[in-house]
């Protein structure tokens, strides 16, 4: 596998239409993040959990970054 992929999992119980597009939107930019330090192969699906819509951007940051840079080392280690 030559490049990253990504996948995200918004369901009903996160929000409405509205603020499920709005998280979507949010992590499609983290991880866009996430791929300007990791540019290798790998996929990630990340599920967003009820109450995602209400965080406002610096903690989904964080969170977000803070689980992937968790996940991606112990994939490469």
């Amino acid at each position: 596998m030559s490049h990253a992929r990504f996948g995200f999992i918004v369901g009903k119980t996160v929000a409405g239409a509205v603020g499920r597009n709005l998280v979507k939107r949010r992590l499609r930019a983290l991880a866009r993040e996430v791929l300007a330090q990791h540019p290798s192969g790998f996929d990630l699906v990340v599920r967003a959990q009820a109450g995602a819509a209400e965080l406002d951007w610096n903690r989904l940051r964080e969170e977000f970054l803070a689980t992937a840079e968790n996940a991606l080392t112990k994939v490469f280690e």
